[in-house]
């Protein structure tokens, strides 16, 4: 159901020129949108050096009624720590390289199809993780996949090229992990090529790594990779082929404890944090107000 909005409503554009390949020139195309439509916006560019509290004093500032995020899943996470457990409403225009968030709440990849749900979409509450002090509202892993995302980092290449030669490059350098998963009063010891923290449930390709994720509900998943191989690398990151049920294990909590023997590569939301020996995981309930 969408909601019919008024010239009362203000719109703040957080564009991230990082994202994407830089082909699109997105502050045009807002401007040319609002040319049709009655209700007033601005623009702001990020810069390398913008922290949190300058972006906190921005979108204060602004006074919007609606800040949209116009990159991809890290841009949307920083928007987000900024209005964490407020009612302000956050849109997302797709502009990054994988878009998972986006794709997970069906925002079209279509600029101006997306600039339509920002201003006339339902926001809605969902929760989010806290994994380490760092906002999860997509998905967080350790171990292999992180390592990809490192890889992938250090490439020029960007889309599915360059997660292919990161993917190969991981293959051949990344080892399984001993690890320990305290949920509750259960401990779980296992070797793992990787184990996610899933709030959602695809990767930004569109493999459902957690078929079982509500984003509204009280609880996230813990997804245990115990075995690799090419095929399932392959299907983490191109395929919506299942996985094999012999190599995975499913829990839900909303309350986690990870300790590893190694340190172990580490991600939140598409972005390399680094290595832990250890990983806290909380659920914020009604973390977030996304439009839809």
């Amino acid at each position: 159901m969408k909601t019919e909005v008024t010239a009362e409503l203000k719109l703040l554009f957080i564009i991230n020129p990082g994202s994407g390949n830089g082909e699109i020139d997105y502050s045009e195309i807002i401007s040319t949108y609002f040319e049709q439509h009655p209700n007033s916006f601005e623009i702001y560019k990020l810069s390398s050096g913008c922290t949190i509290d300058q972006l906190k004093r921005t979108i204060k500032q602004s006074n919007a009624s609606r800040v949209i995020a116009v990159g991809g899943d890290g841009t949307l996470k920083l928007v987000a720590e900024c209005l964490l457990e407020t009612d302000v409403p956050i849109g997302i225009i797709p502009a990054g390289s994988a878009n998972g968030m986006a794709k997970e709440l069906g925002i079209p990849i279509d600029t101006q199809q997306a600039l339509n749900v920002a201003v006339n979409g339902t926001p809605k509450k969902i929760h989010a993780v806290l994994v380490n002090g760092e906002l999860c509202i997509h998905l967080a892993d350790i171990g292999f996949n992180a390592y990809i995302v490192k890889k992938f980092d250090d490439l020029p290449e960007r889309g599915m090229l360059g997660y292919a030669k990161a993917a190969w490059k991981a293959l051949w350098n990344h080892s399984k992990m001993d690890v320990e998963i305290k949920i509750k009063n259960n401990i779980i010891r296992s070797q793992a090529a990787m184990v996610v923290i899933a709030n959602a449930t695809m990767y930004g390709t569109g493999v459902k790594i957690n078929p079982e994720g509500e984003l509204d509900d009280d609880l996230f998943e813990v997804i245990l990779v115990k075995e690799y191989s090419v095929m399932e690398i392959l299907k983490i990151r191109f395929t919506n082929l299942p996985f094999n049920p012999k190599n995975i294990q499913s829990f839900q909590t909303n309350n986690l404890n990870i300790k590893t023997k190694r340190k172990a590569h580490f991600q939140v939301d598409g972005e390399y944090i680094g290595k832990v020996h250890t990983l806290k995981a909380h659920l914020i309930p009604n973390a977030i107000n996304i439009i839809v």
